[in-house]
Order: C-alpha cells, then structure tokens, then sequence
C-alpha cells in the first residue's frame, strides 16, 4: 500500500508538521508492507476477505469449530493425519492449477501444497509447514510458513516440515489408534516406523468416516458461498445459451461458460466441461468438445465452477437452432417431467436412494410408451441410463461419498436431481431417437420444510427455451440490421 502525498496540496506548514523537517520533493511516498503469505488475507486482498476470515466467507470462528466437532468424533488416544493435496505436473516443469484437498482445506483454511495437519486431544490442530527456499520464492513466490499457521490459521502448535520425523514419531507413539487421509498419504509420515506399527496392528483407519460426516451437512456461511458459486454458473450457461444459435461449436460454448464464470469471481471450473452436441450428448462425460453442433440437434452442457472452495453443478439440454424435432421433445418433456416430480421428494427424511427409485420407475414408463425399451429385456435401461439420479454437492463435486444414499436428508444438505437418457446412434430401437442424449439437472438445497432449488433461474421449460433462444437471435440480428442502416 503507497500513501501519494503532493506537495503542490498541502502548505510548507503542514509538510512540517506532519512530516518533521524533512524536506520533500514534489511527491512522498509511505509504504506499508502487506506480508504475502502465499494466498489471500484480508490485509492483502480486502476486496475478497472480511476482517476475521481466514477464507473468503468461513470465519476464523467456524474452522475452530470444525477442529473441535473432529476432535468429539475421533476417539481417546487417536491421531487424524491429513495431507494437503500433492503438486501434480502437466511436463516436468509446468505443473498443472494447484487445487487443494478438500478435508485439508475444511479443517486447516490453507490453500496451498507442502503441509500435513494433525489433529489430537493433547495437542490441538499442529500443522508442519514447508520451508520456503530463496530459488523457489524467486519463480513461485511466498509460501505460508510456521507464523502463517500459527497467525493466519490459527493452529495450537506449528513446526517446519523438516522436524514432522522427531515430532511426529513422538505424536504416534503415543497414541492407540491413527485416522488419515488415504487419497492424499505421503511417505513422510506413512515410512515412519510407528506408523507402521499402528499399520501392522490394523489401527489405521481412513479419516473420511468422520470428516464426510462433517462436511455433509453445510453451515450457513457454506449454504452462502454455494449459493453463490450457483449464482454465478447459472448466470453463465444462460449467457452461453443465448451464445449458442451464432456459435454452434462445442468447443466455444466451454470457452463461453468458463469466461462468464471467471468474470463473476469463479477461481475455476468444478470439472471439465461436458458439451456434447447431438450423438456426442448420449456420452455421459463427454468431454472432447471438438466438434460442430449440427442444425437440429441438441446440446447437452453438464457445467459447473467452483468459489472459494465451494462447487456448482448443473446442466441443461437445448437445440441451438432454436427448435426441438417431436422425437426430442417426446423425450425432452419425459426428463422434464421426472425432474420436477423428484425435487418435489427432495425433504428432510428422504433419501437419494428414495428418490432415485422413483426416477427408475418414471423413466422405464416412459421409454416403453415410446417403443425404446418395448421387446428389450428390462436391463437395458441401465444401458441408456446408468447413473444415479443425484449425489451429493459441496466442496468437492461427488461430495462427501463416505455418505451412504441411503442416509435421510437433513437440512443443510445439498444435493443433485439429474434424470438423463442417453440412447447411442447404435442402439436397437426406433430409428428417430437414436443418437439423442438428454439431462436436465438442478441444485437442491435441503431446508426444514422441504428444499430450495439453487439453480432455479435457468430456463428449462421448452416454450422458455426456444423463446430465449430465438428472441435473442432475433434481436442481435434486428439490431445488426440497424447499424447497417445507419453506416449505408
């Protein structure tokens, strides 16, 4: 921060008197260093974090908190040992956008790699840190170090990582039972040998039984940002709907969705986009996004971004001409209609599983009625639909998978409802609905009285989408006619 004071403004009295008898020249310049320490804090990035937070919108108070909710789950004499999340490298010296693990960033707020967090009745949060070295700061920058875990995170007790094999050694003997992060172990800590003894002796556990059921249920400050995180992809699959009819190309739809997410504050994209114009869209994850939308067919856009953390995760399927053939309607209006009826099961008591079953019945119904699965044995709807009709949503896309879709809905959960067909040009059956795919998919927020649908504000109505679609086409071209006109 530079604080500008022209000479020109203030009297040679003032100067004196706030600056002593120094002489200035015709500009001053007092400089307050503002520390980095690798990511955003409210000193260094005002616009983004309240005073208190330690990530943009989770409180100092809430990561305390979510310490102590582990601490009451994990037993007597037991260790959790959580890693961040590795550096992964696209060459050997380009890596790829760093993202953190997500049970390391909910228990610790760092956003950066080189830490392991543990966590202990006798010893609180501790958290080892990497050193940083001078060739590294150079090329990478700063990096949060000891005082950043003790100041910015507010561990108990922090060491530099170069100590974790005394420390940590010490930490396991002592204790009966150790609970780590799996996806994210890292031979510092697994090679030692008192790890290997709890190993040997079958008291290593996966840590995700107890941090799932944590992050299951979202606080409000977590309902807030994956409201936002909602917010801002809604507002960019409309943009890139109204994209579509002038630039009917895989590839520059992803383009459009990612650049209208970034420009409203997204960090990233949730998951590579899924942009699947006709035949491609029966490919569930599709993910190529190379070619031509031909006129008549449907695009299905399975997108999302993620916020600080927190993910977003809808897609909707349209025809970039501006108008759906009556087989794609016939199987349009089938999807439509089982979305609606199962975000009306969504409540406090139900379960994914539930409602998933009532989605099967619904779908195999309608798929008979048209004749796709008439003279088929009954396994063959898992081959056009084999996907679940939801799952859960938070800080990781499939969130929280420790958590059975058995499990009853409470409020506070967030899940996806996504029926979807999704029949191949090789499939055998009638001929006008081959190589169709198809998914209509929304955010559901679980409240005390029901569910809210985050997504709601994108159009999926078929009279709603062709309107949007051609109306806008109509005015961008009316509104080109004019300038026209007006040049001539």
């Amino acid at each position: 921060m530079q604080c500008i004071v022209s000479a020109r403004k203030l009297s040679k009295g003032v100067l004196f008197k706030q600056f002593g008898s120094q002489v200035l020249g015709p500009r001053s310049y007092c400089s307050a260093i503002v520390a980095d320490i690798g990511q955003p804090t409210p000193t260094s990035h005002p616009q983004l974090l309240k005073d208190g937070e330690i990530t943009p919108g989770i409180a100092t108070e809430e990561y305390i908190l979510r310490r102590k909710k582990l601490l009451q789950l994990l037993p007597e004499k037991s260790l959790a040992i959580i890693s961040a999340a590795p550096v992964k490298m696209m060459t050997d010296v380009v890596p790829y956008t760093f993202r953190q693990d997500a049970d390391y960033l909910y228990i610790t707020g760092c956003q950066q790699p080189g830490g392991v967090a543990v966590l202990g009745h006798d010893c609180g949060l501790c958290m080892f840190m990497p050193e940083a070295k001078p060739h590294d700061v150079i090329w990478q920058g700063q990096i949060a170090g000891v005082d950043s875990a003790l100041d910015t995170f507010k561990a108990d007790v922090a060491y530099p990582m170069r100590k974790l094999h005394e420390i940590l050694s010490d930490m396991l003997r002592g204790s009966s039972k150790l609970f780590h992060n799996v996806q994210t172990a890292i031979p510092a800590y697994t090679k030692l040998e008192a790890f290997q003894k709890l190993l040997f002796s079958n008291n290593v556990k996966d840590l995700s039984i107890y941090t799932h059921q944590l992050r299951w249920i979202k606080s409000p400050a977590e309902i807030k940002l994956m409201k936002e995180s909602a917010s801002i992809a809604c507002q960019a699959l409309l943009l890139t709907m109204l994209h579509s009819k002038m630039y009917p190309f895989e590839g520059m739809l992803a383009a459009k969705f990612e650049y209208e997410c970034k420009m409203r504050g997204a960090q990233r994209m949730a998951f590579n986009p899924v942009v699947g114009g006709g035949p491609n869209g029966s490919v569930i994850h599709y993910s190529r996004n190379d070619q031509k939308i031909e006129d008549g067919d449907l695009v299905l856009m399975d997108v999302g971004c993620e916020l600080h953390g927190y993910t977003s995760d809808l897609t909707r399927t349209w025809p970039p001409c501006g108008s759906f053939s009556s087989a794609k309607e016939e199987l349009y209006e089938l999807i439509l209609e089982t979305n609606k009826q199962c975000v009306q099961l969504c409540k406090p008591g139900a379960s994914i599983r539930q409602i998933h079953d009532h989605s099967v019945k619904m779908l195999q119904k309608g798929l008979k009625e048209f004749g796709i699965l008439r003279g088929v044995p009954s396994s063959a709807y898992h081959t056009l639909n084999p996907t679940s009709i939801g799952h859960y949503l938070g800080m990781d896309i499939h969130d929280c998978s420790r958590i059975s879709y058995d499990c009853p809905l409470e409020p506070g959960v967030i899940i996806t409802i996504e029926p979807g067909v999704y029949i191949p040009s090789h499939f055998d059956g009638p001929e006008r609905y081959r190589g169709i795919g198809i998914r209509i998919e929304d955010e559901v927020l679980i409240t005390e009285t029901g569910y809210e649908v985050l997504t709601a504000s994108i159009p999926k109505e078929i009279k709603h989408v062709e309107s949007l679609i051609n109306n806008y086409h109509r005015m961008g071209m009316d509104s080109h006619s004019k300038m026209g006109a007006t040049q001539s």
